[in-house]
């Protein structure tokens, strides 16, 4: 059974993590979501629950409003050809979520490791990050260095990555 809220909230307590949750209405969409950001400071995150054509699946953590294209993100990512979005069965499987949810908090029900996770170099260089805490109904604020220190924990060592610079091998 994967963690809940709760479960989760508890695990970043027991760690020693401080955090800031704060409930509101489902959000499925990063414009869903632009009404929090007075409440709570901090990067917000769009997350990509990604898989490329070898089966390997990758979480992309990016800021709100990083674009990210989606034809060359397998050269950043080192993925094998072109990634495709991952089925629900698979997210629920693997993360514990239901889409609309994807947060890099579901790393804590990937206890098999088989997602990688990147977040985007200028998401990694805000000092707080909100994340949905496993729901989409609820956002969590924690330090940026509190959330890998979490990632890390899980057993998900998170890969910080340029996600807008130019494209790698200058394409």
């Amino acid at each position: 059974m994967p963690a809940s809220p709760e479960d989760l909230l508890a695990h970043l307590e027991r760690l020693g993590i401080p955090s800031k949750t704060v409930s509101h209405e489902p959000l499925f969409t990063v414009e869903q979501s632009r009404g929090l950001h007075d409440e709570l400071e901090g990067a917000h995150t769009k997350n990509l629950f990604l898989i490329d054509k070898k089966s390997r699946l990758f979480l992309v953590v990016a800021e709100k409003d990083t674009g990210i294209d989606l034809k060359h993100l397998h050269r950043r990512i080192g993925a094998s050809g072109r990634l495709s979005f991952g089925k629900a069965e698979r997210l629920r499987e693997t993360l514990g979520v239901e889409p609309g949810s994807v947060t890099p908090f579901g790393a804590i029900n990937d206890r098999e490791g088989q997602v990688q996770v990147f977040l985007d170099a200028t998401l990694a260089a805000h000092e707080f990050i909100n994340c949905h805490p496993l729901v989409n109904t609820r956002t969590t604020q924690l330090a940026t260095a509190d959330l890998i220190r979490f990632l890390r924990e899980t057993g998900h060592e998170p890969q910080i990555v340029d996600l807008s610079g130019p494209e790698p091998g200058g394409e």
